[in-house]
This record gives structure tokens, C-alpha cells and sequence, in this order.
């Protein structure tokens, strides 16, 4: 790969990067693609390495679109040709094959993928890159080889938890040098947003970071639908299979006596309680609350009256075959893992980038338009 000081010249593509999955990529490139379309830049979408791509009903011949760059193309209303393919698709079966032949370049869509966008003379591409700092290395897709490839600027998605947050940071900073243009921290208790600005940031500054962003923790974007969590459990919807597309933002488990479990569920919004399939005053008691799905588990059904209580109430019914503590664990993993495809989480990111981030360090250093 090509390295350089690209410091100092435009770059037809910007790579927004992480240094572990699902750091909220997605929402920052929602929200800067909006601000340069308000600019009046022309803006294409792409991503190196797909995570997914829904092949149904397409030929053989077609473009390799990864799903959440189709979805954020759709969102902000973009044309078929403004979305770039993507090299490789992550897939068990070629990793294996890449790994046994000991073939860990990109191959000959990378040369295509350069010329394509040196040959783009107006407007900016931006490049979502694999889910951590070194995935897709066996595709020599991983976000430090096409950064320097493309000699293409970075700007970094980064989940900040506390002090010790910053050692992925400089890791990405020795591999990245001078392409690295940006961290948006995010993920950041609201409460700790304001301290953070005033003290850590200035601090990553000196270091060589410079920060474009200060997201606070989102519940709406981590949350999960009633889908994904009913996918995931392997579960039997018992009614209300048409709202499977409410969000879950929390987790409650009714394993307290009734009085206790009303009390707790009042101070919680947008749940989805975890309770034994025996427990039908608890149940009724959620089902009052701001509960989006009622998840029952053990032995046995629930009583007739609980349904049609909760088809009155319009909340699904899930009944699964783990035990309480296998269920929680699952729908534990799926908060924060799973990806922007709801309208409502789309239109939530546009504004957290927009009250939250400020690109116009970076928009200088890509020589774009300043607006009137």
C-alpha cells in the first residue's frame, strides 16, 4: 500500500473508522452526509468490506451494496450511482478459503475502487470502514491498508468509558499518522459531557488527536426492536406480531414480589420484562407500565386472560425456551449491536451529530465549500 503526508491535499474520500464494533459509525456518516448535502456537496456512500448485502432478486452482475449503506442511501434520498460497491462481502466461507491459500490481499477491486474515485472531480465519498481498527486485515481491507491506499483521511467513531479509553486512540494514531483527521468521542454519560469537553479534550488535543465531537450515550440509538430480540431469542410470539417493530431501550426482569415490581416499572420507559411464565400478577403489572414486549420463560403458557389483556394493549408476547438467565444475557448482547435500519433512530442521529459535533476543522482540511 501507498503511504504519504496527506495532510495538505484533498482527498476525494473520507474513511470513518472505529477501533471496536459498534461505536455508532453509522449515526456520525447519517449526520455529516446530511450537513455536506445542506452545503450543497455531492456525496456518495460506500463501504470497503460489506457486512451484509441483501442478494435477493439481483443478478450475479450486480453492485455489491452493503445493507447499511443501501439504508442510509434511502434515507437522505440518494441516487443508485451515489452508492459505491464494496470489495468483498464478509463471508465464513471466503474467509476460509482467503486463509488457507494465504491470500490477504484485496485484489483487483481495490485498483478499480481508487480510480473510481480519483476519476469522482466533485463532491466527497465517504467510506465506512470495518467494524474495528483491525478487522478486514484478511481481506487487506482493514481500515489503516485503505486509508493508505486511498491516501484517504479518517476520522474516528470512539466509544469513551473512561481515561483508559484513549489507548485504542493512540494505537490508531501510531498506525494512521497524519491520515488520522478526527475522533468523535461517543457513547459519554450526559451528566459527564460538559467535564469531558472541558478537561479530556484539550488533553487528547496535545496528544495528537484532534476532537470534532462529544456524543452523549443514546438509549433510542442502542435500543433494539421487538423483532430483533424475538430473531435472537428464538422466540413464539403469542399476539401483537404487528408491533414486533417497537423499540426495546431497557431491560427489566420481574423476579420481585408484585408491589415492588409496579413501584420499579414506573421509573422505567420502553421495556422489555423478562418474567417466568408462572408469574401472571407480574405480568399484568408490566403490562401497565412502558413496556414494549412482555418475554416469558420456563414451564407452562400464559393464562388466556394476560393475552387478551395484552392484544387490548397492543404488547407483544414472546415465549421462549431458555431460562431466565440465558434470556437476559441475550438481549443484553443485542443492546448497542445491532444497526441504524429504523427511520426514527435515523432522524434522532441527525440531530445528536448536529447539536453535538462539529466538523469544520475537518470540511476545511477536505477543501470543501464553505456555506454562505
Amino acid at each position: 500500500m501507498v503511504q504519504g503526508n496527506a495532510a495538505n491535499h484533498a482527498s476525494p474520500a473520507l474513511l470513518i473508522g472505529s477501533c471496536a464494533p459498534f461505536s455508532g459509525k453509522s449515526a456520525v456518516v447519517l449526520g455529516m452526509a446530511r450537513q455536506l448535502l445542506q452545503r450543497g456537496v455531492t456525496v456518495r456512500l460506500g463501504k470497503p468490506l460489506a457486512d451484509s448485502a441483501d442478494a435477493s432478486g439481483t443478478e450475479a452482475s450486480a453492485p455489491l451494496i452493503d445493507d447499511d449503506v443501501r439504508f442510509v442511501g434511502q434515507i437522505l434520498g440518494l441516487k443508485d450511482d451515489q452508492l459505491v460497491s464494496s470489495i468483498h462481502l464478509k463471508d465464513d466461507e471466503a474467509a476460509r478459503g482467503r486463509l488457507l491459500d494465504g491470500n490477504l490481499q484485496p485484489g483487483a477491486g481495490f485498483e478499480q475502487l481508487r480510480q473510481q474515485l480519483q476519476a469522482s472531480s466533485d463532491g466527497l465519498t465517504l467510506m465506512e470502514a470495518s467494524g474495528s481498527l483491525n478487522d478486514g486485515r484478511l481481506y487487506g481491507l482493514s481500515l489503516a491498508q485503505v486509508a493508505q491506499g486511498l491516501q484517504a483521511p479518517v476520522l474516528l467513531v470512539h466509544a469513551w468509558e473512561d481515561s483508559s479509553s484513549v489507548e485504542p486512540l493512540l494505537a490508531a494514531r501510531d498506525q494512521l499518522g497524519d491520515l488520522l483527521a478526527g475522533v468523535v468521542l461517543n457513547g459519554v454519560p450526559p451528566a459527564q459531557v460538559a467535564a469531558l469537553r472541558a478537561d479530556v479534550v484539550p488533553a487528547l488535543e496535545r496528544l495528537g488527536l484532534p476532537v470534532l465531537g462529544v456524543m452523549p450515550r443514546s438509549p433510542l440509538l442502542r435500543s433494539v426492536t421487538v423483532e430483533e430480540l424475538a430473531r435472537r431469542l428464538d422466540a413464539r410470539t403469542l399476539c401483537c406480531p404487528e408491533r414486533h417493530d417497537l423499540l426495546v431501550e431497557t431491560l427489566s426482569i420481574g423476579a420481585m414480589n408484585v408491589n415492588s415490581a409496579m413501584e420499579f416499572f414506573r421509573r422505567r420507559r420502553n421495556m422489555a420484562v423478562v418474567t417466568g411464565a408462572d408469574r401472571t400478577d407480574i405480568q399484568l403489572a408490566a403490562l401497565e407500565a412502558s413496556t414494549q414486549c412482555l418475554i416469558l420463560t420456563g414451564a407452562g403458557d400464559p393464562l388466556p386472560q394476560l393475552i387478551s389483556r395484552a392484544e387490548e394493549l397492543e404488547v407483544p408476547l414472546l415465549k421462549v425456551d431458555h431460562d431466565t438467565l440465558t434470556t437476559v444475557g441475550v438481549i443484553e448482547n443485542a443492546f448497542g449491536q445491532v444497526r441504524l435500519h429504523e427511520s426514527v433512530k435515523a432522524t434522532y442521529a441527525f440531530r445528536l451529530v448536529e447539536e453535538h459535533c462539529d466538523f469544520e476543522r475537518l470540511f476545511s482540511r477536505l477543501r470543501l465549500p464553505v456555506p454562505a
